[in-house]
């Protein structure tokens, strides 16, 4: 099956970035989100990516223009995905509401529509039923900034068709994706494989008090070579994912430090709303997080 048009649900960081990247590249794309606050914070996302293409792909105007007359926007969910040969849902990473997203999702969308999700950390398996469609259930996850970190992981499940995990490996591919298919479900795939013990451990680090911040993240960036240390990396990964990945582990296994670091998190920024770049402020303040500054890793 050619897959032409999308339904991105979740208007967040990478629900944004998804849909614009995949509009920049010729799909059709219509963008869903609860309610027209949460859209037009969105449309404002959509702005500030058309000026990072310009900057960083060198966009032209013409090509922007032409990315924003292919996104649509939607608060209801029927109508969004109507036409959909691909759904992509990037919903907050909490096991109970993609349940329910795709409770009240099975009924709506056509019979053609291959259900992908962007979760970062949870199994395709998890949901496979509930979709009433697993044999086209499978997961798609991009890195944010996808269109300078273009890695698309695709992963299906025991019962995913072979077929339709092909067509997302070459729709990945077809908006500039590199693509890594998984030969088998592995939680946190290979990126955040490698990825989520880096920051949970740096995030130990602090809670504990064995370090703070800027020396943890002057630590490995001059160790290693890296241009941003793991707690600017959590800033753009959003601080309420590594809220949410550790109270989901808390609440499986009872773990003091997970425990420790939900607090942490919760005290110091959910609750004042530093989740990161995408609200300005987290572990650093932004747009010129003092890590950038010329003298950040001098002697």
């Amino acid at each position: 099956m050619k897959i032409t048009n999308l339904t991105i649900v979740g208007s967040g960081v990478l629900g944004s970035q998804i849909a614009f990247q995949s509009a920049f590249h010729g799909y059709s794309v219509v963008l869903y989100d609860l309610n027209n606050d949460v859209l037009d914070k969105a449309k404002q996302s959509l702005k500030i990516l058309a000026e990072n293409f310009k900057k960083d792909l060198n966009a032209s105007d013409e090509q922007i223009e032409a990315t924003f007359s292919r996104i649509s926007y939607s608060t209801d969910l029927k109508e969004a995905v109507k036409d959909a040969d691909l759904m992509i849902e990037a919903i907050p990473e909490n096991p109970a509401i993609k349940t329910a997203f795709y409770t009240e999702l099975a009924p709506l969308a056509p019979e053609k529509t291959i259900f992908a999700t962007n979760t970062s950390t949870l199994l395709p398996s998890t949901f496979a039923e509930v979709t009433r469609r697993p044999e086209k259930f499978l997961a798609l996850h991009f890195a944010n900034e996808i269109w300078i970190h273009n890695t698309a992981e695709i992963m299906g499940h025991e019962t995913t068709d072979p077929e339709v995990l092909q067509n997302v490996v070459d729709f990945a591919k077809n908006i500039g994706m590199v693509a890594l298919p998984l030969s088998k479900e592995q939680p946190g795939y290979i990126v955040n494989s490698l990825l989520v013990p880096l920051l949970d451990a740096a995030t130990k680090l602090l809670v504990n008090g064995v370090a703070d911040i800027e020396t943890v993240d002057k630590a490995w960036m001059v160790a290693t070579g890296a241009p941003v240390g793991p707690f600017g990396i959590l800033d753009v990964v959003g601080i309420t994912t590594a809220y949410n990945i550790n109270k989901i582990k808390f609440e499986k296994t009872e773990d003091e430090t997970a425990g420790k670091v939900v607090g942490f998190l919760k005290r110091n920024f959910i609750d004042q709303n530093k989740l990161g770049l995408s609200t300005g402020e987290g572990f650093y303040k932004y747009p010129n997080p003092v890590y950038r500054n010329v003298d950040f890793l001098k002697p």
